[in-house]
């Protein structure tokens, strides 16, 4: 029996798994050392992740999380080596190398992560090769759910957008531009928040204006990240909700970027069972 995190910053799933089957799926808050001491990361452990694995002892805990730098990856592996004290084998690793693991198994090719924000990586079949820094909301983050959410706003109060989609966004959501502006620039993971704009979009994706604005979106991902690995003979695949939810859309950007797009999927974790089976 092995178990197997796939860790963001607000949830953790978790796998039992034996012989490449499934035998149990669990959650807990998320668990990422770069936010959250080893006390807290203890508590989640003991306190959330054992009582939903009753007896069972794992012979391997692999362990993919957000924030799992190089810094970090020694103390996680320390706490999950005390909380399974009889476990041989404890790794950890990024979630970066989770979705590699995930979407090309032993094979080479680039895999992305599409969600709240965006990373990607050159993946050689073993290890990440190379990473073009991904730099958050901010500076960067192609492709993610808080750029989408940040160039949708910009769109619609800037006029680019029709004026019945904007009623109809306030309407649905009940936020107006005040509110928006006072939640981006004073109030803590603007990031999530503009993110969280995505359903409304998805919902209204049959607009032409909303629907270049995701493709763009992906474009400008590709452009700025996949194309700097300069390996247009490998696949590319995607782990994340933006990418599963948008997959037609990104299949256009990937196509009118020249990008071979591969496997799409919302989570790794079946791709992690099948890697460590």
């Amino acid at each position: 029996m092995i178990l197997i995190a796939d860790s963001g910053s607000t949830k953790t799933d978790w796998c039992m798994a034996d012989g490449g089957r499934v035998v149990k799926r669990m959650a807990t808050q998320g668990i990422n050392p770069f936010h959250c001491g080893e006390d807290a990361i203890l508590g989640v452990l003991t306190g959330e992740l054992l009582p939903q694995m009753g007896d069972e002892e794992p012979q391997a805990v692999y362990f993919y999380g957000s924030g799992c730098r190089d810094e970090y990856v020694a103390a996680v592996g320390r706490l999950l080596a005390h909380v399974f004290p009889h476990t041989p084998k404890v790794e950890v690793e990024s979630d970066l190398a989770g979705a590699a693991r995930a979407l090309f198994g032993r094979t080479a090719g680039i895999a992305c992560i599409l969600g709240t924000g965006s990373n990607s990586c050159l993946y050689d079949g073993a290890a990440v090769a190379a990473n073009v820094p991904p730099l958050g909301y901010i500076l960067g983050d192609e492709g993610s759910g808080a750029v989408l959410g940040r160039m949708f706003v910009n769109a619609l109060y800037k006029g680019r957008l029709g004026a019945s989609l904007r009623e109809s966004f306030e309407g649905e959501t009940g936020l107006r531009m005040p509110e928006i502006v006072r939640r981006t620039y004073r109030e803590p993971q603007a990031n999530r928040f503009l993110a969280s704009l995505s359903p409304f979009i998805h919902r209204h994706i049959v607009d032409g204006g909303l629907r270049s604005l995701v493709t763009d979106n992906f474009r400008s991902f590709f452009r700025n990240n996949v194309k700097a690995y300069g390996r247009p003979e490998l696949a590319v695949g995607v782990v994340g909700s933006i990418g599963y939810y948008y997959s037609a859309e990104l299949s256009d950007a990937a196509e009118a970027e020249g990008v071979a797009l591969g496997c799409v999927v919302r989570s790794p974790m079946d791709g992690l069972v099948r890697y460590h089976s």
